[in-house]
């Protein structure tokens, strides 16, 4: 089988991921050896591995098969996936929290992890913790260690940026106000600082996270050069919301931390709009777009 740059999974059947791979395919006009779609064709221009799985939660689980497959195989340098419905998983029987977890679940070897990084331009926000409820959200020293590490080390070799400056979120309100507010910032952040300092990694202490992104918003919006090549949020929302407010349609969600690099556009499955024609596919450019430079 022949190589190509990028595998681009279609996504949910009952979603706008056919459609906004369409689009984005048709804008960019790549080349025909870049591109393999795995699951439905869009284009009778690039070479399509076809799923017939009637079941869409099946069908969502094998593209992501046939492409992390294809990925050991060397047939493909990056993942690209149109968005899926956790649910639909879960009915058919992958209980998994996203398709972030199934790759690293298919992908994974010496105990890698990966790790969710949203980029728009120079916004990057990484999450400490991903998909779990706000109540079970919990941080150990060696855990932000650890993932502190994969991030500096994206930045250097991906991103070919030399001396990465990395601001870290605070896990409560004001920094915990010295343990009034909690005691996260004393017990965990600031010793895994200390030990990451020590191994030459810049990163910052813990900095209350409105402040952080009140600052790094302002250089966004104004094309400014940002204080810091990265942030690490401590969990969802808290990095999420923000990047979403300010760069919806550039924010791509990337994939770090395995030996391959997936992206994917920041929108959902969009059941509401799915088959009317209307959805924009500026998202799934653009990660595409990322796939490729990474």
């Amino acid at each position: 089988m022949k190589k190509y740059k990028i595998a681009i999974t279609t996504g949910d059947k009952l979603g706008i991921g056919k459609e906004i791979t369409k689009k984005a395919l048709d804008y960019l006009k790549l080349p025909k050896d870049d591109v393999l779609i795995i699951g439905e064709k869009v284009s009778d221009f690039y070479d399509t591995c076809e799923i017939n799985i009637e079941n869409n939660g099946e069908f969502c689980y094998q593209t992501l098969l046939y492409a992390a497959k294809f990925a050991k195989q060397g047939i493909i340098n990056a993942i690209v996936t149109a968005p899926v419905s956790k649910n639909e998983l879960h009915k058919a029987g992958h209980i998994f929290n996203g398709q972030t977890e199934v790759l690293e679940n298919l992908l994974q070897h010496d105990n890698q992890k990966a790790e969710m990084l949203f980029i728009a331009d120079n916004l990057r926000v990484m999450l400490l913790t991903r998909h779990v409820a706000l109540k079970d959200v919990k941080l150990t020293v060696d855990e932000v260690i650890y993932k502190t590490k994969i991030l500096n080390d994206f930045l250097i070799k991906r991103c070919k940026i030399k001396s990465p400056k990395i601001a870290l979120c605070a896990f409560n309100p004001h920094c915990g106000e010295n343990g009034i507010l909690g005691d996260e910032e004393i017990k965990i952040l600031n010793p895994a600082v200390k030990i990451l300092k020590e191994q030459n990694i810049d990163i910052t202490l813990p900095i209350s996270a409105d402040s952080l992104f009140a600052k790094a918003g302002f250089e966004y919006l104004n094309n400014k050069k940002p204080t810091y090549d990265a942030i690490l949020a401590c969990y969802h929302d808290q990095g999420l919301c923000p990047v979403k407010a300010l760069a919806f349609d550039k924010a791509i969600n990337t994939t770090i931390g395995l030996d391959i690099i997936r992206t994917s556009p920041s929108s959902g499955t969009a059941y509401d709009i799915a088959g009317k024609g209307i959805a924009r596919a500026d998202s799934m450019i653009e990660a595409i777009k990322l796939a490729l430079k990474l």
